[in-house]
């Protein structure tokens, strides 16, 4: 069997989901996971399909249909998974939008060395004031070394510079 990533980009309209399921299913292929959205006024995203080794060139000939409709997708190998070790927890951060706010907690993260396994963002307006407001949550593989406590602190030590709260909780094995 191999298990491929559908990387995805092309202008929004309906029938792209549909366009794509047809090609995996065609090919023989099994729809396991994705992430589609559209970002930008673009049709985006990813998709992890498993299918017979043998199939992989039926799968390219039917993607090149798709292609031909205007979407751009890229097949590119997963990567076999071994379990990562450490703890998952699940941050959650709403503050004012302002540049550098996605900088500045990822640098904190990435001294840390805890990595980034699910990030999503997005903007809204606060109901009173009618400003915008940035809201960014993200899963993250702490390593086996660090605990969720000194995630928190580091953080904290930098929620009041960008005006953000924060919200760290731990996840539930499994």
């Amino acid at each position: 069997m191999a298990t491929l990533i559908l990387s995805i980009v092309g202008s929004d309209r309906p029938g792209l989901t549909q366009a794509l399921a047809a090609a995996v299913l065609s090919a023989g292929g099994n729809w396991l996971e994705s992430h589609l959205s559209r970002l930008g006024g673009l049709y985006v995203g990813s998709v992890l399909i498993e299918l017979d080794s043998d199939s992989v060139d039926a799968l390219r000939a039917a993607i090149r249909e798709v292609d031909s409709q205007g979407l751009e997708v890229r097949i590119s190998p997963a990567i076999d998974e071994t379990q990562a070790a450490g703890a998952t927890v699940q941050f959650s951060l709403v503050g004012q939008d302002r540049s550098g706010i996605v900088h500045q907690v990822t640098a904190v993260l990435s001294r840390l060395d805890a990595n980034i396994e699910d990030f999503d963002t997005r903007i809204s307006v606060e109901p009173h004031s009618g400003a915008p407001l940035f809201h960014m949550d993200a899963r993250l593989r702490l390593p086996p070394t660090l605990a969720a406590e000194t995630v928190q602190a580091a953080l904290e030590e930098i929620s009041a510079e960008i005006m953000v709260d924060i919200s760290l909780t731990p996840t539930k094995p499994g």
